[in-house]
Protein backbone atom coordinates (compact mmCIF):
# COMPACT_ATOMS: atom_id res chain seq x y z
CA UNK A 1 0.00 0.00 0.00
CA UNK A 2 2.91 2.58 1.06
CA UNK A 3 4.20 1.47 -2.26
CA UNK A 4 1.33 2.87 -4.47
CA UNK A 5 0.75 5.94 -2.69
CA UNK A 6 4.00 6.83 -3.42
CA UNK A 7 3.70 5.88 -7.07
CA UNK A 8 0.51 7.87 -6.73
CA UNK A 9 1.62 10.90 -5.63
CA UNK A 10 4.48 10.98 -7.67
CA UNK A 11 2.45 10.46 -10.57
CA UNK A 12 0.85 13.39 -9.96
CA UNK A 13 3.48 15.47 -8.77
CA UNK A 14 5.03 14.89 -12.47
CA UNK A 15 1.38 15.70 -14.05
CA UNK A 16 1.57 18.98 -12.28
CA UNK A 17 5.24 19.80 -13.67
CA UNK A 18 4.57 18.55 -16.69
CA UNK A 19 1.82 20.99 -17.46
CA UNK A 20 3.84 23.94 -16.13
CA UNK A 21 6.42 22.63 -18.10
CA UNK A 22 4.46 22.61 -21.46
CA UNK A 23 2.92 26.62 -20.26
CA UNK A 24 6.47 28.29 -19.47
CA UNK A 25 7.76 26.97 -22.62
CA UNK A 26 5.20 28.52 -24.92
CA UNK A 27 5.21 31.52 -23.00
CA UNK A 28 9.20 32.07 -23.43
CA UNK A 29 9.01 30.86 -26.43
CA UNK A 30 6.42 32.93 -27.87
CA UNK A 31 5.54 36.23 -25.79
CA UNK A 32 5.54 38.18 -27.84
CA UNK A 33 2.97 36.72 -30.09
CA UNK A 34 0.59 35.83 -27.23
CA UNK A 35 0.30 39.78 -26.21
CA UNK A 36 -0.40 40.32 -29.46
CA UNK A 37 -3.10 37.92 -29.56
CA UNK A 38 -4.69 39.02 -26.26
CA UNK A 39 -4.02 42.52 -27.47
CA UNK A 40 -6.88 41.69 -30.42
CA UNK A 41 -9.38 40.56 -27.47
CA UNK A 42 -11.06 43.77 -27.13
CA UNK A 43 -12.82 44.21 -30.51
CA UNK A 44 -15.29 41.95 -29.49
CA UNK A 45 -17.10 39.97 -26.41
CA UNK A 46 -17.36 37.09 -28.48
CA UNK A 47 -14.07 37.37 -30.11
CA UNK A 48 -12.60 37.82 -26.66
CA UNK A 49 -13.83 34.66 -25.90
CA UNK A 50 -12.49 32.60 -28.94
CA UNK A 51 -9.08 34.88 -27.83
CA UNK A 52 -9.21 32.97 -24.31
CA UNK A 53 -10.20 29.39 -26.31
CA UNK A 54 -7.04 29.68 -28.31
CA UNK A 55 -5.08 31.00 -25.73
CA UNK A 56 -5.52 28.14 -23.26
CA UNK A 57 -5.19 25.50 -25.78
CA UNK A 58 -1.33 27.14 -26.26
CA UNK A 59 -0.68 27.52 -22.98
CA UNK A 60 -3.12 24.75 -21.68
CA UNK A 61 -4.06 26.71 -18.45
CA UNK A 62 -6.44 28.93 -17.64
CA UNK A 63 -4.60 30.30 -14.85
CA UNK A 64 -1.79 31.49 -17.58
CA UNK A 65 -4.50 32.85 -19.45
CA UNK A 66 -6.21 34.79 -16.16
CA UNK A 67 -2.50 36.30 -15.69
CA UNK A 68 -2.20 37.36 -18.52
CA UNK A 69 -5.49 38.75 -18.99
CA UNK A 70 -5.04 40.74 -15.68
CA UNK A 71 -1.70 41.96 -16.64
CA UNK A 72 -3.54 43.72 -19.83
CA UNK A 73 -6.48 44.94 -17.61
CA UNK A 74 -4.41 45.90 -14.80
CA UNK A 75 -2.76 48.38 -17.22
CA UNK A 76 -6.27 49.65 -18.67
CA UNK A 77 -5.69 47.54 -21.80
CA UNK A 78 -8.72 45.29 -21.22
CA UNK A 79 -11.95 45.92 -19.74
CA UNK A 80 -13.77 44.52 -16.82
CA UNK A 81 -16.56 42.63 -19.79
CA UNK A 82 -14.10 42.04 -21.94
CA UNK A 83 -11.35 39.91 -19.61
CA UNK A 84 -14.75 37.95 -18.13
CA UNK A 85 -15.52 37.04 -22.14
CA UNK A 86 -11.82 36.15 -22.38
CA UNK A 87 -11.77 34.44 -19.02
CA UNK A 88 -15.16 32.19 -19.93
CA UNK A 89 -13.70 31.24 -23.08
CA UNK A 90 -10.42 30.12 -21.66
CA UNK A 91 -11.72 27.78 -19.59
CA UNK A 92 -13.97 26.35 -22.18
CA UNK A 93 -10.29 25.80 -24.16
CA UNK A 94 -8.78 24.01 -20.89
CA UNK A 95 -11.72 21.67 -21.02
CA UNK A 96 -10.79 20.94 -24.45
CA UNK A 97 -6.83 20.26 -23.59
CA UNK A 98 -7.98 17.95 -20.99
CA UNK A 99 -10.35 15.68 -22.97
CA UNK A 100 -7.59 15.36 -25.64
CA UNK A 101 -5.02 14.83 -22.98
CA UNK A 102 -7.29 12.02 -21.35
CA UNK A 103 -7.07 9.63 -24.52
CA UNK A 104 -5.32 7.25 -24.51
CA UNK A 105 -1.84 8.48 -26.40
CA UNK A 106 0.68 6.39 -24.65
CA UNK A 107 2.07 4.93 -27.91
CA UNK A 108 3.18 9.10 -28.59
CA UNK A 109 5.13 8.90 -25.26
CA UNK A 110 8.24 7.80 -26.43
CA UNK A 111 8.76 9.40 -29.95
CA UNK A 112 7.45 13.17 -28.25
CA UNK A 113 10.34 12.37 -25.59
CA UNK A 114 12.85 11.69 -28.35
CA UNK A 115 11.64 14.38 -30.67
CA UNK A 116 11.40 16.98 -27.72
CA UNK A 117 15.08 16.48 -26.46
CA UNK A 118 17.00 16.21 -29.65
CA UNK A 119 15.07 19.83 -30.44
CA UNK A 120 15.95 20.82 -26.63
CA UNK A 121 19.97 19.44 -26.53
CA UNK A 122 20.83 19.96 -30.21
CA UNK A 123 18.81 23.70 -30.97
CA UNK A 124 20.42 26.26 -32.45
CA UNK A 125 18.09 29.11 -31.19
CA UNK A 126 16.05 29.84 -27.78
CA UNK A 127 12.72 29.10 -29.37
CA UNK A 128 13.63 26.05 -30.96
CA UNK A 129 14.94 24.72 -27.11
CA UNK A 130 11.61 25.62 -25.83
CA UNK A 131 9.47 23.88 -28.61
CA UNK A 132 11.86 21.17 -27.38
CA UNK A 133 10.54 21.58 -23.75
CA UNK A 134 6.92 21.84 -24.85
CA UNK A 135 6.93 18.61 -26.62
CA UNK A 136 8.83 16.86 -24.08
CA UNK A 137 6.41 18.46 -21.75
CA UNK A 138 3.43 16.95 -23.05
CA UNK A 139 5.15 13.62 -23.28
CA UNK A 140 5.39 13.80 -19.67
CA UNK A 141 1.56 14.79 -19.44
CA UNK A 142 1.06 11.36 -21.09
CA UNK A 143 3.61 9.30 -19.41
CA UNK A 144 2.12 10.66 -15.78
CA UNK A 145 -1.40 9.68 -17.01
CA UNK A 146 0.59 6.22 -17.98
CA UNK A 147 1.65 6.13 -13.91
CA UNK A 148 -2.03 7.42 -12.54
CA UNK A 149 -3.53 4.22 -14.11
CA UNK A 150 -0.80 1.87 -12.99
CA UNK A 151 -0.95 3.27 -9.53
CA UNK A 152 -5.01 3.16 -9.35
CA UNK A 153 -4.65 -0.31 -10.77
CA UNK A 154 -4.15 -2.47 -7.12
CA UNK A 155 -6.95 -0.48 -5.83
CA UNK A 156 -9.84 -1.14 -8.00
CA UNK A 157 -11.10 -4.54 -6.10
CA UNK A 158 -10.05 -2.60 -2.46
CA UNK A 159 -12.43 -3.01 0.07
CA UNK A 160 -10.80 0.37 1.55
CA UNK A 161 -11.88 2.02 -1.34
CA UNK A 162 -15.47 0.33 -2.07
CA UNK A 163 -16.25 2.31 1.64
CA UNK A 164 -14.66 5.51 0.26
CA UNK A 165 -16.70 5.72 -2.84
CA UNK A 166 -20.00 4.69 -1.33
CA UNK A 167 -19.61 7.26 1.34
CA UNK A 168 -18.86 10.20 -1.43
CA UNK A 169 -21.81 8.63 -3.65
CA UNK A 170 -23.92 9.68 -0.29
CA UNK A 171 -22.16 13.27 0.38
CA UNK A 172 -21.35 14.77 -2.57
CA UNK A 173 -20.57 18.25 -1.18
CA UNK A 174 -18.17 16.88 0.26
CA UNK A 175 -16.70 15.16 -2.73
CA UNK A 176 -17.24 18.46 -4.28
CA UNK A 177 -15.06 20.85 -1.52
CA UNK A 178 -11.91 18.13 -1.90
CA UNK A 179 -12.13 18.45 -5.35
CA UNK A 180 -12.37 22.49 -4.88
CA UNK A 181 -9.50 22.55 -2.26
CA UNK A 182 -7.44 20.12 -4.54
CA UNK A 183 -7.21 22.01 -7.50
CA UNK A 184 -6.55 25.36 -5.27
CA UNK A 185 -3.94 24.10 -3.81
CA UNK A 186 -2.00 22.53 -7.04
CA UNK A 187 -2.39 25.45 -8.68
CA UNK A 188 -3.82 23.38 -11.91
CA UNK A 189 -7.45 22.58 -12.73
CA UNK A 190 -6.11 20.67 -16.09
CA UNK A 191 -3.42 18.40 -14.21
CA UNK A 192 -6.99 17.91 -11.46
CA UNK A 193 -9.48 17.27 -14.13
CA UNK A 194 -6.81 14.79 -15.96
CA UNK A 195 -6.54 13.09 -12.84
CA UNK A 196 -10.32 12.88 -12.43
CA UNK A 197 -10.91 11.41 -15.89
CA UNK A 198 -8.29 8.98 -15.57
CA UNK A 199 -9.69 7.91 -12.40
CA UNK A 200 -13.15 7.54 -13.82
CA UNK A 201 -11.59 5.50 -16.61
CA UNK A 202 -9.64 3.02 -14.64
CA UNK A 203 -13.23 2.40 -12.73
CA UNK A 204 -11.99 4.09 -9.50
CA UNK A 205 -14.92 6.51 -9.20
CA UNK A 206 -18.47 5.87 -10.33
CA UNK A 207 -20.03 9.11 -12.80
CA UNK A 208 -21.98 11.02 -9.85
CA UNK A 209 -18.95 11.20 -7.62
CA UNK A 210 -16.90 12.36 -10.69
CA UNK A 211 -19.06 14.61 -11.92
CA UNK A 212 -19.33 16.54 -8.15
CA UNK A 213 -14.99 16.45 -8.64
CA UNK A 214 -15.27 18.13 -11.98
CA UNK A 215 -17.64 20.41 -11.01
CA UNK A 216 -15.50 21.01 -7.58
CA UNK A 217 -12.14 21.26 -9.71
CA UNK A 218 -14.18 24.33 -12.05
CA UNK A 219 -14.56 26.32 -8.48
CA UNK A 220 -11.12 25.78 -7.55
CA UNK A 221 -9.76 26.36 -10.41
CA UNK A 222 -11.79 29.77 -10.82
CA UNK A 223 -10.96 30.30 -6.81
CA UNK A 224 -6.64 30.36 -8.21
CA UNK A 225 -7.18 33.11 -10.70
CA UNK A 226 -9.42 34.87 -7.58
CA UNK A 227 -6.77 34.40 -5.05
CA UNK A 228 -4.10 35.66 -7.61
CA UNK A 229 -5.53 39.24 -8.34
CA UNK A 230 -6.48 39.52 -4.78
CA UNK A 231 -3.54 42.25 -4.61
CA UNK A 232 -3.83 43.80 -8.03
CA UNK A 233 -5.01 46.55 -9.74
CA UNK A 234 -9.07 46.88 -9.34
CA UNK A 235 -10.02 45.65 -13.11
CA UNK A 236 -7.92 42.45 -12.78
CA UNK A 237 -9.78 41.82 -9.16
CA UNK A 238 -13.32 42.45 -11.07
CA UNK A 239 -12.58 40.23 -13.46
CA UNK A 240 -11.35 37.38 -11.17
CA UNK A 241 -14.55 38.29 -9.18
CA UNK A 242 -16.35 38.00 -12.08
CA UNK A 243 -15.71 34.88 -13.35
CA UNK A 244 -16.56 33.11 -9.40
CA UNK A 245 -19.45 34.33 -9.14
CA UNK A 246 -20.63 33.27 -12.74
CA UNK A 247 -17.86 29.75 -13.07
CA UNK A 248 -18.45 29.17 -9.50
CA UNK A 249 -22.12 30.01 -9.17
CA UNK A 250 -22.63 27.29 -12.04
CA UNK A 251 -20.98 24.59 -10.37
CA UNK A 252 -22.85 25.29 -7.20
CA UNK A 253 -26.39 25.58 -8.96
CA UNK A 254 -25.21 22.34 -11.23
CA UNK A 255 -24.25 20.20 -7.94
CA UNK A 256 -27.60 20.94 -6.45
CA UNK A 257 -29.71 20.17 -9.75
CA UNK A 258 -27.64 16.48 -9.88
CA UNK A 259 -28.67 15.97 -6.04
CA UNK A 260 -32.11 17.22 -6.73
CA UNK A 261 -32.86 15.61 -10.23
CA UNK A 262 -30.62 13.19 -10.34
CA UNK A 263 -29.93 14.39 -13.37
CA UNK A 264 -26.49 11.56 -13.88
CA UNK A 265 -28.43 8.98 -14.19
CA UNK A 266 -29.99 10.48 -17.90
CA UNK A 267 -26.62 8.87 -18.99
CA UNK A 268 -23.89 10.03 -21.47
CA UNK A 269 -22.03 7.93 -24.26
CA UNK A 270 -18.98 6.02 -23.11
CA UNK A 271 -17.09 4.78 -19.98
CA UNK A 272 -17.32 6.87 -17.05
CA UNK A 273 -13.95 8.72 -18.03
CA UNK A 274 -15.35 9.55 -21.19
CA UNK A 275 -18.71 10.84 -19.63
CA UNK A 276 -16.62 12.71 -17.54
CA UNK A 277 -14.96 14.94 -19.97
CA UNK A 278 -18.12 14.89 -21.89
CA UNK A 279 -19.55 16.24 -18.87
CA UNK A 280 -16.68 18.86 -18.58
CA UNK A 281 -16.88 20.29 -21.53
CA UNK A 282 -20.44 20.52 -21.67
CA UNK A 283 -20.30 22.39 -18.06
CA UNK A 284 -18.26 25.43 -19.27
CA UNK A 285 -19.74 25.44 -22.93
CA UNK A 286 -23.11 26.39 -20.49
CA UNK A 287 -21.25 28.72 -18.46
CA UNK A 288 -19.96 30.49 -21.85
CA UNK A 289 -23.21 30.58 -23.79
CA UNK A 290 -25.21 32.07 -20.94
CA UNK A 291 -22.62 34.01 -19.56
CA UNK A 292 -21.45 36.21 -22.58
CA UNK A 293 -24.87 38.11 -22.59
CA UNK A 294 -24.27 38.61 -18.97
CA UNK A 295 -21.06 39.85 -19.31
CA UNK A 296 -21.63 43.90 -18.91
CA UNK A 297 -24.67 43.21 -16.31
CA UNK A 298 -22.30 41.12 -14.33
CA UNK A 299 -19.39 44.16 -15.04
CA UNK A 300 -21.71 46.54 -13.67
CA UNK A 301 -22.47 44.68 -10.31
CA UNK A 302 -18.76 44.01 -9.84
CA UNK A 303 -18.33 47.89 -9.93
CA UNK A 304 -21.03 47.88 -7.07
CA UNK A 305 -19.48 45.09 -5.00
CA UNK A 306 -15.67 45.21 -5.67
CA UNK A 307 -14.17 48.62 -4.68
CA UNK A 308 -10.78 50.47 -5.51
CA UNK A 309 -8.44 49.97 -2.67
CA UNK A 310 -7.05 53.57 -0.97
CA UNK A 311 -3.74 54.50 -2.96
CA UNK A 312 -0.75 54.29 -1.53
CA UNK A 313 0.57 57.63 -0.34
CA UNK A 314 3.73 59.39 -0.72
CA UNK A 315 5.35 57.76 2.37
CA UNK A 316 4.56 54.70 1.66
CA UNK A 317 6.15 54.97 -1.56
CA UNK A 318 9.41 56.27 -0.42
CA UNK A 319 9.21 53.68 2.56
CA UNK A 320 9.63 51.02 -0.07
CA UNK A 321 11.88 53.00 -1.64
CA UNK A 322 14.19 53.16 1.73
CA UNK A 323 13.80 49.35 2.16
CA UNK A 324 14.99 48.44 -1.32
CA UNK A 325 18.03 50.40 -1.03
CA UNK A 326 18.78 50.25 3.02
CA UNK A 327 21.98 48.29 2.24
CA UNK A 328 25.08 50.48 3.48
CA UNK A 329 26.84 50.90 -0.20
CA UNK A 330 29.96 50.68 1.63
CA UNK A 331 29.21 46.87 2.75
CA UNK A 332 29.16 43.32 0.47
CA UNK A 333 29.17 45.04 -2.94
CA UNK A 334 27.21 42.14 -4.39
CA UNK A 335 24.46 42.69 -1.49
CA UNK A 336 24.77 46.19 -2.76
CA UNK A 337 24.13 45.49 -6.78
CA UNK A 338 20.95 42.91 -6.08
CA UNK A 339 19.52 45.61 -3.68
CA UNK A 340 19.73 48.44 -6.30
CA UNK A 341 18.53 45.87 -9.15
CA UNK A 342 15.43 45.39 -7.11
CA UNK A 343 14.81 49.13 -6.81
CA UNK A 344 15.35 49.48 -10.73
CA UNK A 345 12.58 46.20 -11.04
CA UNK A 346 10.53 48.86 -8.93
CA UNK A 347 11.35 51.28 -11.37
CA UNK A 348 10.39 49.35 -14.75
CA UNK A 349 7.34 48.20 -13.02
CA UNK A 350 6.00 51.84 -12.67
CA UNK A 351 7.33 52.65 -16.28
CA UNK A 352 5.10 49.50 -17.19
CA UNK A 353 2.23 50.96 -15.69
CA UNK A 354 2.85 54.19 -17.37
CA UNK A 355 3.36 52.51 -20.82
CA UNK A 356 0.71 49.84 -20.95
CA UNK A 357 -2.57 52.05 -20.90
CA UNK A 358 -1.17 54.24 -23.50
CA UNK A 359 -3.12 53.40 -26.46
CA UNK A 360 -5.79 52.89 -25.12
CA UNK A 361 -5.46 56.48 -23.66
CA UNK A 362 -4.40 57.76 -26.86
CA UNK A 363 -7.90 55.88 -28.29
CA UNK A 364 -10.11 57.61 -25.78
CA UNK A 365 -8.41 60.39 -24.73
CA UNK A 366 -9.74 60.32 -21.47
CA UNK A 367 -8.12 62.65 -19.11
CA UNK A 368 -7.91 61.36 -15.61
CA UNK A 369 -5.84 58.57 -16.85
CA UNK A 370 -4.01 61.21 -18.45
CA UNK A 371 -3.31 62.45 -14.75
CA UNK A 372 -2.51 58.80 -13.38
CA UNK A 373 0.00 58.55 -16.02
CA UNK A 374 1.71 61.53 -15.35
CA UNK A 375 1.64 61.69 -12.00
CA UNK A 376 3.97 58.84 -11.79
CA UNK A 377 6.55 60.43 -14.03
CA UNK A 378 7.78 62.41 -10.66
CA UNK A 379 8.37 58.75 -9.23
CA UNK A 380 10.18 57.02 -12.16
CA UNK A 381 12.65 60.47 -12.05
CA UNK A 382 13.56 60.02 -8.32
CA UNK A 383 13.65 56.69 -8.35
CA UNK A 384 16.29 57.51 -10.90
CA UNK A 385 18.09 60.18 -8.81
CA UNK A 386 17.73 57.56 -5.95
CA UNK A 387 19.72 54.48 -7.73
CA UNK A 388 22.38 56.82 -9.47
CA UNK A 389 23.18 58.46 -5.88
CA UNK A 390 23.28 54.84 -4.68
CA UNK A 391 25.53 53.57 -7.59
CA UNK A 392 27.50 56.59 -6.84
CA UNK A 393 28.53 55.97 -3.45
CA UNK A 394 29.66 52.35 -3.85
CA UNK A 395 33.36 51.76 -3.80
CA UNK A 396 34.54 51.11 -6.88
CA UNK A 397 38.39 50.65 -6.02
CA UNK A 398 36.76 47.35 -4.63
CA UNK A 399 35.06 45.92 -7.28
CA UNK A 400 35.85 43.33 -9.80
CA UNK A 401 35.47 43.95 -13.94
CA UNK A 402 32.36 42.02 -13.68
CA UNK A 403 31.05 44.18 -10.28
CA UNK A 404 32.23 47.25 -12.44
CA UNK A 405 30.70 46.36 -15.56
CA UNK A 406 26.82 45.54 -13.80
CA UNK A 407 26.61 48.51 -11.82
CA UNK A 408 27.41 50.49 -15.18
CA UNK A 409 24.48 48.42 -16.67
CA UNK A 410 22.32 49.13 -13.96
CA UNK A 411 22.74 52.80 -14.08
CA UNK A 412 22.29 52.73 -17.90
CA UNK A 413 19.34 51.21 -17.61
CA UNK A 414 18.12 53.07 -15.21
CA UNK A 415 18.57 56.34 -17.48
CA UNK A 416 16.99 54.27 -20.09
CA UNK A 417 13.62 53.81 -18.07
CA UNK A 418 13.55 57.33 -17.04
CA UNK A 419 13.90 58.70 -20.66
CA UNK A 420 11.32 56.07 -21.71
CA UNK A 421 9.16 57.20 -19.03
CA UNK A 422 9.71 60.60 -20.14
CA UNK A 423 8.84 59.50 -23.76
CA UNK A 424 5.22 58.48 -22.80
CA UNK A 425 4.29 61.74 -21.02
CA UNK A 426 5.92 64.34 -23.53
CA UNK A 427 4.91 62.50 -26.40
CA UNK A 428 2.38 59.74 -26.77
CA UNK A 429 0.27 61.97 -24.23
CA UNK A 430 0.69 64.67 -25.88
CA UNK A 431 -0.69 62.81 -29.16
CA UNK A 432 -3.76 61.87 -26.96
CA UNK A 433 -4.44 64.87 -26.06
CA UNK A 434 -4.04 66.56 -29.72
CA UNK A 435 -6.16 63.72 -30.96
CA UNK A 436 -8.51 64.32 -28.72
CA UNK A 437 -8.85 67.99 -29.23
CA UNK A 438 -9.01 67.76 -33.32
CA UNK A 439 -11.78 64.98 -32.65
CA UNK A 440 -9.89 62.68 -35.64
CA UNK A 441 -9.50 58.86 -35.75
CA UNK A 442 -6.86 56.76 -37.03
CA UNK A 443 -7.56 54.20 -40.02
CA UNK A 444 -8.57 50.40 -39.09
CA UNK A 445 -5.26 49.59 -40.47
CA UNK A 446 -3.29 52.64 -39.04
CA UNK A 447 -4.55 51.91 -35.76
CA UNK A 448 -3.70 47.90 -36.05
CA UNK A 449 -0.37 48.47 -36.65
CA UNK A 450 -0.01 51.25 -34.00
CA UNK A 451 -1.92 48.69 -31.45
CA UNK A 452 0.51 45.53 -32.70
CA UNK A 453 4.06 47.81 -32.39
CA UNK A 454 2.75 48.64 -28.78
CA UNK A 455 1.88 45.18 -27.83
CA UNK A 456 6.01 44.16 -28.97
CA UNK A 457 7.50 46.71 -27.16
CA UNK A 458 5.49 45.50 -23.89
CA UNK A 459 6.52 42.49 -24.84
CA UNK A 460 10.21 43.28 -25.10
CA UNK A 461 10.13 45.14 -21.70
CA UNK A 462 9.31 41.88 -20.16
CA UNK A 463 12.34 40.58 -21.79
CA UNK A 464 14.36 42.98 -21.12
CA UNK A 465 13.70 42.86 -17.37
CA UNK A 466 14.56 39.02 -17.88
CA UNK A 467 17.90 39.77 -18.99
CA UNK A 468 18.27 42.77 -16.51
CA UNK A 469 17.80 39.82 -14.13
CA UNK A 470 19.57 36.88 -15.55
CA UNK A 471 22.57 37.98 -17.38
CA UNK A 472 21.52 35.41 -20.34
CA UNK A 473 23.23 35.76 -23.31
CA UNK A 474 20.94 33.89 -25.14
CA UNK A 475 17.99 36.00 -23.84
CA UNK A 476 20.31 39.04 -24.54
CA UNK A 477 20.39 37.77 -28.99
CA UNK A 478 16.63 37.61 -28.52
CA UNK A 479 16.05 41.11 -27.65
CA UNK A 480 19.03 42.69 -29.82
CA UNK A 481 17.15 40.36 -32.54
CA UNK A 482 13.38 42.05 -31.25
CA UNK A 483 15.15 45.53 -31.69
CA UNK A 484 15.87 44.71 -35.46
CA UNK A 485 11.86 43.37 -35.61
CA UNK A 486 10.76 46.66 -34.20
CA UNK A 487 12.53 48.71 -36.48
CA UNK A 488 11.19 46.43 -39.51
CA UNK A 489 7.95 46.92 -38.12
CA UNK A 490 8.34 51.08 -38.08
CA UNK A 491 9.45 50.60 -41.77
CA UNK A 492 6.68 48.26 -42.94
CA UNK A 493 4.03 51.07 -41.33
CA UNK A 494 5.41 53.91 -42.62
CA UNK A 495 5.21 52.37 -46.32
CA UNK A 496 1.64 51.44 -45.56
CA UNK A 497 0.92 54.52 -44.23
CA UNK A 498 2.00 56.50 -47.37
CA UNK A 499 0.67 54.23 -49.35
CA UNK A 500 -2.51 55.58 -47.88
CA UNK A 501 -2.15 58.88 -48.30
CA UNK A 502 -1.15 57.83 -51.99
CA UNK A 503 -4.67 56.34 -52.20
CA UNK A 504 -6.24 59.41 -50.65
CA UNK A 505 -7.46 58.16 -47.29
CA UNK A 506 -8.70 60.90 -45.19
CA UNK A 507 -8.18 59.65 -41.93
CA UNK A 508 -4.33 58.63 -42.50
CA UNK A 509 -4.11 62.50 -44.14
CA UNK A 510 -5.60 64.05 -40.49
CA UNK A 511 -3.82 61.76 -38.31
CA UNK A 512 0.07 61.49 -40.52
CA UNK A 513 1.78 63.40 -38.15
CA UNK A 514 0.30 61.76 -35.19
CA UNK A 515 0.69 58.25 -36.68
CA UNK A 516 4.75 58.65 -37.63
CA UNK A 517 5.04 60.61 -34.02
CA UNK A 518 3.55 57.36 -32.13
CA UNK A 519 5.57 54.83 -34.01
CA UNK A 520 8.94 57.03 -33.70
CA UNK A 521 7.83 57.23 -29.89
CA UNK A 522 7.13 53.57 -29.39
CA UNK A 523 10.52 52.67 -31.47
CA UNK A 524 12.48 54.74 -29.25
CA UNK A 525 11.28 53.34 -26.17
CA UNK A 526 12.45 49.88 -27.42
CA UNK A 527 15.66 51.12 -28.12
CA UNK A 528 16.38 52.46 -24.77
CA UNK A 529 15.18 48.65 -23.40
CA UNK A 530 16.96 46.56 -25.21
CA UNK A 531 20.02 48.33 -24.63
CA UNK A 532 21.28 46.38 -21.23
CA UNK A 533 21.28 42.85 -23.95
CA UNK A 534 24.39 45.05 -25.61
CA UNK A 535 26.54 45.31 -22.59
CA UNK A 536 26.31 41.77 -21.79
CA UNK A 537 26.87 40.53 -25.26
CA UNK A 538 30.14 42.54 -25.81
CA UNK A 539 31.49 41.20 -22.27
CA UNK A 540 31.10 37.31 -23.99
CA UNK A 541 32.83 38.77 -27.25
CA UNK A 542 29.25 38.46 -29.06
CA UNK A 543 28.89 41.75 -30.49
CA UNK A 544 30.78 42.87 -33.95
CA UNK A 545 33.24 46.08 -33.91
CA UNK A 546 31.31 47.65 -36.39
CA UNK A 547 28.49 47.29 -38.77
CA UNK A 548 30.41 49.51 -41.63
CA UNK A 549 31.75 47.52 -44.58
CA UNK A 550 35.63 47.41 -44.41
CA UNK A 551 37.52 49.88 -46.23
CA UNK A 552 38.25 48.66 -49.69
CA UNK A 553 41.20 51.34 -50.78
Amino acid sequence: MYFIVVQLIAAIVLLLWAVRMVRTAVERAYAAELKRTLGRAERSRLGAAAVGVALAFALQSSTAVAALAASFAGGGLMSVATGLALMLGAYLGSAFVASVLSFDLSLLTAPLIIVGGVLFLRGSSRRTKQVGRLIMGIAFVLLSLEMVSQATAPWRDSDLLAAVVGYLRGDLWTSFAVAALITWASYSSVASVLVIITFGTTGLIPIEVAMAFLLGANLGGTLIAFGMTRGADIRPRRIAAAALVLRGGAALTCLLLIQLFQLHTLGLPGSVGQQASLMHILFNLGVLIIGLPLVSAVEALMTVLVKEAPAAGQSDIARLRQTALAIDPNGNIDASLASATRELLRMSEMVEVMLQPVMEIVRSGDKAAIRRVKDLEPEVDSANRAIKLFLTRLDWERMDANQSRRASDLNTFAIGLEQAGDIVTRQLLRVADQKSERRITFSHQGWQELTDLHARVLANMQLALNVLVSEDAESARQLVAEKDEVGLMERRSMDKHFARLRAGDPNSFETSELHLETMHALRRINSLLTGIAYSILSEQGELLPTKLVADKA
